[in-house]
């Protein structure tokens, strides 16, 4: 049973995103995007006429990839009680399965049984590109992103709801100013609306604009508007990075004021040799902060053996400094 367990917990580990001293985990990353390509690239050669001598072989294509992202989901709930290690293991699946990764993996396999049915499953294929989001959320920058937006929500979504009642209050003037003259153009409140977002976004299609003198008069002062308030997200977003890599300099600096390294060269003697980083941070009350092993640096990751001929780089604060056993 401890086997079957560690088993387990090493294929978890495996199809988790990997990291760069784990390399079945990144062979197994590299294959997932591999396939999400693959599968995407079908989708798109299959609306080529001109390809359909190439049908049989798309289909293949289609089957192992998907065949792939069905054993993935499948390993994925089986594992999921060590994604969610406080859960009791039922709760741990259904906890997977309702959260975003658990979806877009169901929504990717889902089209595979109805691909004859509605349109609406076939369109779920498209959901398979969202695969790719799981590789990227573990790069600091693609976290930023999502950190940036979730401290900036309230503002973003104040400067949504003014965009939404410039839009609505401008798609009613110009239908009472123009559905007299352009009856077919604006047939109704909808018709404006869609003139608002397309002038408001600065699209402007052209399909429905205004005649009467009123109408361009309300278009022109509405264009303006729409340039001022399309732009206010814009500058909530780019004030958020600012501030979020402003907290990030101003957090390292103050980390490297408050804490000290020291690089200790690890041989068969040491009482770190063989030890996990998790233990010897946990036992000794300090931190790892990287690993230099053959010339390259490892990151200080759980699960990481000490091994004899590592440099390792120690890390405590000032204000608990004791001396490096």
């Amino acid at each position: 049973m401890k086997n079957k367990r560690f088993t387990k917990k090493r294929l978890f580990e495996i199809i988790q995103i990997g990291q760069g001293n784990d390399r079945a985990s990144r062979i197994f990353d590299l294959v997932l995007v591999l396939a999400v390509i693959l599968n995407i690239s079908v989708l798109f050669l299959e609306t080529f006429d001109s390809l359909k001598a190439f049908t049989v072989l798309f289909r293949v294509t289609e089957g192992v990839t998907v065949a792939f992202f069905i054993v993935e989901y499948v390993l994925r709930i089986w594992t999921a009680e060590f994604l969610y290690p406080g859960l009791p293991k039922s709760k741990a699946v259904m906890h997977f399965l309702v959260s975003f990764d658990g979806i877009v993996d169901l929504c990717t396999i889902l089209p595979v049984f109805f691909l004859s049915g509605f349109v609406v499953f076939r369109m779920l294929r498209v959901v398979r590109i969202f695969h790719l989001f799981r590789i990227n959320t573990r790069y600091d920058s693609f976290n930023v992103i999502f950190e940036v937006f979730s401290e900036k929500r309230k503002p973003l979504l104040s400067s949504v709801f003014i965009i939404m009642i410039l839009m609505f209050s401008s798609s009613l003037c110009m239908y009472n100013v123009e559905h007299k003259v352009q009856p077919e153009a604006f047939k109704n409140a909808f018709s404006g609306l869609w003139w608002s977002v397309s002038t408001i976004s600065t699209v402007g299609y052209g399909d429905i604009y205004p005649v009467t003198v009123a109408g361009r008069v309300l278009a022109v002062i509405i264009t303006f508007l729409g340039i001022g308030v399309v732009a206010i997200p814009t500058g909530i977003i780019s004030a958020g990075f600012v501030e979020h890599y402003t907290k990030l300099q101003r957090d390292s600096e103050k980390t490297a004021r408050a804490c000290r390294t020291l690089a200790v060269n690890i041989d068969t003697s040491s009482v770190h040799a063989g030890q996990r980083v998790e233990d010897v941070e946990a036992g000794e009350g300090i931190s790892i902060a990287a690993i230099v092993r053959d010339g390259a640096v490892l990151l200080p990751d759980e699960g990481v053996l000490i091994k004899p001929d590592d440099t390792v780089i120690y890390q405590r604060t000032i204000n608990r400094d004791r001396e490096f056993e």
